[in-house]
């Protein structure tokens, strides 16, 4: 991108991408968008080699393109990577990240924002919003530039993985972690020509579904890409989801939340190549066929009250009757990933009950309406005694998850900025509650 497109001038960045979710009746204004991009060949691969002799983060194809915001074209332009990575079975795949060039120029730093798009529709990624796509589902994308104007107003560079691949592997957490990875390769090496190069350091930032990402990220790093741990400056994140199968019972008649249930279920088997549709019941095919292609904005709200017990075949009311459910929730649990060699910021809310998240279940108690707070003060811990005491655990006592975000994000950017200063990382370890056993499932007989 030539050096006047770069430094644009902090108002319009400021205009351009803070400017958040615009009303209903200008996101349809751009039906052309959202037409071309869902036909865009830019992400396929369509190289004569196989995608499993390039390299994880080996750049496939690259456009610069004009960064939208529902479907309106700013003054800011964006390069987007195809890139080599790796899916939750570890065969090869390709995969888009967005970056955003600092505006100051500058190439020694870089922030990688974690979408928390949650969809189980690949068109709903950040990168097709950002290209001018215009989705229900993609509005999400759209209201996170909030998030990620400051980042460029403090000189970095921005990369914007698409953390669940083109699959959309919703919760798939190890998958996000390479795709996170191997954005950040790719974004750094020459051929991409995105104003970075493997000396550049770079922080993990991102919330819900982010978060999801930025530490499965930061526990694969140094075993699936020690080049990029060592750039590692360190992970901040917040409203994270650590044992899914304790989130399940958590949300279980949630009055807003509990639409994430099918949506959990569709994005495990979908990872794992496995059929879980045959031990629902008749309602829960029906669900999960209506949320094949949803996203968050298609469960919130729409499922008060359901549980897995009204999905599945009353011979499986339990879940963990299903043996491949066991198994594949236990891939997804942090607690059973590696600890991260880079500090941590984690935060989590535990004031659920304002979201509609009453539950209170033995041995995973509350939460912030989504995200099980014993679960990640746990997490923290387990850090802690493992060898990493560089992490900074805070609890917001009395609010949810979504007012939570709000309250995390300021200190995040803050402790980011500390963090690329070189200033030693503040520790929370022995300060930290106890929280549950993030011990692996095990399979039962049924109900």
């Amino acid at each position: 991108m030539p050096r006047k497109s770069v430094r644009l001038p902090a108002a319009a960045v400021v205009t351009a991408l803070a400017a958040g979710i615009a009303p209903a009746a200008t996101a349809e204004a751009a039906p052309e968008a959202a037409a071309a991009t869902a036909k865009d060949a830019f992400y396929r691969y369509d190289g004569g080699k196989p995608l499993s002799s390039y390299r994880p983060g080996d750049v496939l194809k690259k456009r610069t393109l004009t960064y939208h915001v529902v479907g309106i074209p700013t003054p800011v332009k964006a390069i987007q990577l195809l890139y080599r990575s790796t899916d939750a079975l570890g065969r090869p795949a390709a995969n888009v990240t967005t970056v955003v060039r600092s505006i100051k120029g500058d190439s020694t730093k870089a922030v990688s924002y974690q979408s928390f798009y949650d969809s189980l529709n690949p068109e709903d990624a950040p990168s097709r919003a950002i290209a001018g796509d215009v989705r229900l589902g993609g509005l999400i994308a759209n209201a996170e530039n909030i998030f990620l104007a400051p980042l460029l107003l403090q000189g970095y560079n921005v990369i914007i993985p698409d953390t669940e691949g083109q699959r959309a592997d919703f919760a798939a957490g190890p998958e996000y972690g390479a795709n996170t990875l191997d954005s950040i390769r790719a974004s750094t090496r020459a051929e991409a020509g995105a104003g970075m190069d493997a000396a550049t350091r770079v922080g993990l930032i991102g919330y819900s579904g982010g978060a999801i990402a930025t530490n499965w990220a930061a526990a694969r790093a140094p075993e699936y890409a020690p080049d990029v741990n060592k750039r590692l400056v360190g992970f901040t994140e917040g409203g994270l989801l650590v044992a899914p199968a304790h989130n399940l019972k958590y949300v279980s008649g949630s009055l807003v939340w509990s639409g994430v249930i099918p949506m959990a279920i569709i994005g495990v088997a979908r990872s794992y190549d496995i059929d879980l549709k045959k031990y629902m019941s008749p309602y829960g095919v029906e669900v999960y066929e209506k949320l094949e292609d949803g996203s968050l904005l298609d469960a919130l709200g729409h499922y008060p009250g359901l549980t897995w017990k009204k999905l599945a075949k009353p011979e499986y009311a339990d879940p963990n009757s299903v043996p491949e459910f066991v198994t594949a929730v236990n891939k997804v649990n942090l607690g059973s990933a590696a600890t991260p060699t880079v500090p941590g910021h984690i935060a989590q809310g535990v004031g659920g009950v304002t979201e509609g998240t009453l539950g209170n279940p033995e041995g995973i108690g509350r939460g912030d309406g989504v995200m099980v707070a014993g679960d990640v003060r746990a997490l923290a811990r387990q850090y802690c005694a493992t060898g990493n005491d560089s992490i900074r655990y805070q609890q917001y006592g009395l609010l949810s998850h979504l007012p939570s975000a709000a309250v995390w994000a300021p200190g995040a950017l803050g402790w980011l900025n500390d963090r690329f200063a070189g200033k030693k990382a503040p520790s929370d370890c022995g300060r930290i509650p106890a929280g549950n056993s993030l011990e692996p499932e095990r399979p039962t007989s049924g109900s």
